[in-house]
């Protein structure tokens, strides 16, 4: 019998905060290895279902070469938020090849009259952008200049 490689074309894929989760103080998520990855560019999506009034939100993405000690500077940063709604970034680690873990981290802050503890219900994917999109969106970028 003849043995065939093959090859995985697997792409990453995960939650680094998982859809719904009710975010009350600072924390951060769980670690999530993403040595698999063929392509180091991600695509994370914040999504806030839930908010209440005058609060905010700070979300970071941090990175570790062996998931204990981890990076002092953010490997990515989302814009602080207020409000409910989807906020896409892309994080390019193709020059950062120590890096094989991640995790977010983020803090909340609370203002103003009523309850004092902040609230958002938010979820954070990671999605492994694939080299064909990425390809043509260079592509296209540069036929327009």
């Amino acid at each position: 019998m003849r043995s065939v490689g093959i090859k995985c074309l697997c792409m990453i894929e995960t939650l680094l905060i998982p859809e719904k989760t009710v975010i009350a103080a600072k924390g951060e998520g769980e670690p999530f290895e993403i040595t698999g990855a063929q392509n180091r560019v991600f695509l994370l999506s914040l999504k806030i279902s839930q908010a209440v009034e005058q609060e905010s939100l700070d979300v970071s993405v941090f990175g570790s070469a062996n998931g204990n000690a981890w990076d002092a500077k953010p490997l990515a940063v989302f814009p602080q938020r207020f409000y409910s709604g989807e906020t896409p970034i892309l994080m390019d680690l193709t020059e950062q090849p120590e890096i094989k873990f991640v995790r977010a981290k983020w803090d909340v802050n609370r203002w103003g009259r009523g309850p004092t503890e902040p609230m958002f219900e938010v979820g954070l994917s990671l999605k492994e952008v694939p080299r064909e999109i990425l390809a043509e969106a260079r592509t296209e970028a540069t036929s327009r200049k």
